[in-house]
């Protein structure tokens, strides 16, 4: 902002709206590029700032048409830092951010520019002058910006410095001739500016012109990429009947027909005549809109009998979902991280030997990969005002002979209703299960390597025949084990997501017997890993939570247990007793024996408490951790009961790995292992 301009938040914009949430995330954005390469700093291409250029009063004002969120929340970062004295902001002496048209806005932002909210507000603005939104983007910047730089080694200064120096918003100004009121139609109807994977899309689009039939690979480029797009609906929901029959099957469409991109290109371009169709230009609001893709691939929401889209939440957004079908189809080390997505296609698939042959190999391995994800991983299902999460596959209940009418029902990926009396520990639940406790334990996107690991399997596995439920679960707990043994509780000798899914093909390496005197602390090194704020992460919790289910099924109160979203570490006998009661050593009560995963909002709410007050809490509520549940069936809690109720706790989570022996056989006889 050093030029002279000015940058005009527009009356018809909408207010300030940014919380804590967008902030940190925009700030640790820029320490994680600031981290990368701190001897040659990377640029860190923020996204894009749409405006509209006009001169007043001798100076360029650009009208900000979109990303004003985004450059509120910078404007807020610099004047924060300006404030502390930071030197790379001396020059900072005139704001060049303004409202037009709202008074409140403008006093508010001049206020903090002049340092009003350092380091208290005394003397600021009277309520009915200030704009609450903008102060408290302020506060929390204030609150995250030093704990953020702590917590990274960071400081200011340098932030400061790279803030200024290599963090770019390219700046895109509209024609002088654009018909603004007819821009903003546009604008408001798609609610959204060009994200990442549309541009990757467009660039895709381009590259294929290359192609000896460019308009027919783009078009099955165009269709797959919408029909995937869409994460939280099921992706035969994205084509029109005919293409149905020729991708997923004649029938109840729920299979995946072509070998290659070949056959997927005849399926979805040829129509039922068996004829070309002619080449189709696609306007760009036909590349980037998936309302006009849809309803252009034929037949509308209503005909074709399809769910309300908020049915299914799925557990990974699309950018991040177009990475994990890069590293599943290239078998290669690519960051899970959608702000590296640009760059991760830059390296493997646009500067690739053959561009062409890897674009149109990503677009069938694309289609393939949200086929599987949507049969064979869990979504959060919304039906019938109830929600809860499921395993389910799409299956077509036809309506008389016209294969456009009729409507999808969505059944259990492998057999039947598994709340049927005996079917509790049925494969289908213990998938559903097994995948779900490893969600909650990485909520995270970025980190999401068991996601990785099913598509892996579901992928290769698929190429031989349809995925077994036996062979897929066993599948699953051994990545299970590799995680929890040869990476979180494996010390220094610290196995790589990378080389558990990849190379080892979700083995575990760590054998039962390696791990001797389970009930000691000479278990090569068990038991003092799972001491408290030793364990790395909540699946080593969920992963014998996942066990204990299995083994007590038969208790009421376990057999309906679900995992959550849980990421306190509890003491059930508690670190800090309350006055009067008898406090025990670190080592006994920081013992694996007395720890459990409860929810935040729990673990504050009774950590104090002693055992039998907790015990009293939960009678009547639902209980979080299976771990939990069994502990409180203990008469007292002492030390000798923490030590026996540890033990036997480890004695299930090692005794896990003598089921690594049965798989291996199991995998010499199954191909599909």
């Amino acid at each position: 902002m050093a030029e002279n301009v000015d940058y005009v938040i527009p009356m018809y914009q909408r207010n300030y709206a940014w919380g804590e949430g967008e902030i940190t995330q925009l700030i640790q954005d820029v320490i994680d590029y600031m981290l990368k390469e701190q001897s040659a700093p990377q640029n860190y291409y923020i996204g894009t700032l749409v405006v509209f250029a006009r001169q007043s009063s001798g100076k360029t004002v650009y009208e900000t048409i979109d990303g004003q969120q985004r450059l509120t929340t910078l404007s807020l970062l610099a004047s924060y830092l300006k404030n502390r004295g930071e030197p790379a902001l001396a020059w900072y002496d005139v704001l060049r951010i303004r409202f037009e048209s709202r008074e409140r806005s403008q006093k508010t932002f001049a206020a903090i520019f002049g340092g009003a909210l350092e380091p208290d507000p005394t003397g600021f603005l009277a309520p009915q002058d200030a704009n609450e939104a903008i102060v408290e983007g302020y506060r929390q910047i204030q609150k995250i910006l030093p704990r953020k730089l702590k917590d990274n080694k960071i400081t200011p200064s340098d932030f400061a410095r790279y803030l200024l120096g290599h963090v770019v918003l390219m700046r895109v100004c509209v024609p002088p001739q654009t018909d603004l009121n007819h821009y903003f139609e546009i604008m408001n109807s798609r609610g959204e500016q060009l994200e990442k994977h549309e541009v990757l899309k467009a660039r895709m689009m381009e590259a294929l012109r290359k192609d000896p039939d460019p308009e027919r690979s783009r078009r099955c480029l165009h269709l797959v990429w919408e029909a995937c797009a869409n994460m939280e609906r099921y992706v035969e929901m994205g084509f029109t009947p005919a293409q149905r029959d020729a991708v997923f099957g004649q029938g109840d469409w729920g299979r995946f027909v072509p070998g290659d991109f070949a056959q997927l290109c005849d399926a979805l371009v040829l129509p039922a005549t068996g004829k070309a169709a002619p080449g189709v230009a696609l306007t760009l609001d036909e590349l980037i809109e998936p309302v006009k893709a849809a309803n252009n691939a034929g037949g509308t929401a209503k005909e074709k009998g399809e769910e309300a889209p908020e049915r299914f939440h799925a557990v990974i957004n699309f950018p991040n979902f177009l990475l994990h079908v890069l590293r599943v189809m290239i078998d290669d080390n690519v960051p899970l991280d959608d702000k590296a997505l640009i760059a991760a296609f830059d390296t493997h698939v646009f500067k690739a030997d053959d561009p062409v042959a890897t674009i149109k190999q990503f677009v069938f391995t694309l289609l393939r990969c949200k086929y599987l994800f949507d049969h064979y991983v869990i979504k959060r299902e919304f039906a019938k005002g109830t929600d809860g999460w499921s395993l389910k596959r799409f299956k077509w209940n036809a309506a008389g002979e016209s294969r456009g009418s009729g409507r999808p029902s969505y059944v259990n990926t492998f057999g039947t209703d598994d709340n049927a009396e005996g079917e509790v520990k049925g494969e289908n639940r213990r998938i559903l299960m097994l995948l779900l406790a490893f969600h909650v334990s990485t909520p995270t996107r970025v980190y999401k390597y068991w996601l990785n690991a099913a598509l892996k399997y579901l992928h290769d596995a698929h190429r031989v025949q349809e995925v077994q439920e036996g062979a897929y679960l066993r599948y699953l707990e051994s990545v299970a084990r590799a995680f929890v043994f040869d990476r979180y509780l494996a010390g220094d000798d610290q196995a790589d997501y990378f080389e558990i899914i990849h190379v080892r093909g979700g083995q575990c390496r760590r054998r039962r017997d390696e791990i001797a005197g389970i009930a000691g602390s000479g278990e090569g090194g068990i038991a003092s890993r799972l001491m408290y704020g030793h364990i790395e992460n909540n699946l080593v919790f969920n992963y014998l939570d996942y066990l204990l289910w299995l083994k007590h099924a038969g208790d009421p109160q376990v057999a309906n247990f679900e995992f959550t979203f849980r990421s306190s570490v509890e003491h059930y006998y508690p670190q800090n007793p309350m006055e009067g009661q008898v406090r025990l050593p670190s080592h006994v009560v920081d013992a694996f024996g007395n720890l459990c995963l409860i929810s935040h909002s729990k673990n504050s709410r009774l950590s104090n408490f002693m055992p039998a007050a907790k015990k009293e809490y939960y009678r009547n509520n639902r209980i979080d951790s299976i771990k939990q549940y069994l502990m409180m069936k203990s008469a007292e809690w002492d030390a000798d009961a923490i030590r026996a109720h540890g033990q036997e706790m480890t004695r299930v989570l090692v005794g896990s790995l003598e089921q690594q022996v049965d798989a291996h056989a199991a995998a010499a006889e199954d191909p599909s292992m």
